[in-house]
């Protein structure tokens, strides 16, 4: 994709890829079951942390399905890192993203993820030529749920029981824009 797109810029955050000083915040964020509660994936632990750091450094393309681009979200004036936020290519035939974001919870409720989504919504539709992209989450997330309504995306489907995560069977919500929907 080439890395004259990073870092991004937004009016509270640097958007940059991770570096390996990053690994304390990762863990941080990822032994937490109040983080992890909702997510696809559980606690982790230092080396699996530094496992999924090595991964997120060199997530950096979006040419095939599949590819994507995870970058932390940092606060300019302490180089402290909140959080993380990606966007994978899921079909290159078809122009379809998906996004994603993970905060610690000290973050919570601050507007980052809003923040955060938006500058890749923006980097989907104008820099890589997406069509739609769509956020998975889980049915309870209702934090998560404001914020993929505050970025003008609609609730298109409510999977009910369609995936077993951590012993239980759960609902997922996924919401969706159109390039020709996102307003900036």
């Amino acid at each position: 994709m080439g890395d004259a797109l990073l870092p991004l810029r937004t009016e509270r955050l640097l958007l940059r890829p991770y570096e390996d000083g990053d690994l304390e915040a990762l863990y941080e964020m990822h032994r937490r079951e109040d983080v992890t509660r909702y997510l696809p994936w559980s606690i982790r632990s230092l080396e699996e942390a530094r496992a999924m750091l090595d991964r997120r450094k060199v997530l950096r393309r979006f040419e095939e399905d599949g590819d994507g681009l995870v970058l932390a979200l940092v606060l300019p004036e302490t180089s402290t890192v909140v959080g993380d936020v990606d966007l994978q290519l899921r079909s290159v035939e078809h122009k379809q993203g998906e996004i994603g974001y993970v905060l610690r919870p000290d973050a919570w409720g601050q507007g980052y993820a809003t923040e955060a989504a938006a500058a890749m919504l923006r980097l989907g539709f104008e820099a890589f030529g997406l069509h739609r992209i769509v956020g998975r989450i889980d049915a309870r997330n209702e934090a998560s749920a404001r914020v993929l309504e505050r970025l003008g995306m609609r609730r298109e489907a409510h999977f009910r029981e369609n995936e077993f995560l951590k012993g239980e069977w759960t609902d997922e919500f996924v919401y969706a824009i159109l390039s020709r929907e996102w307003r900036p």
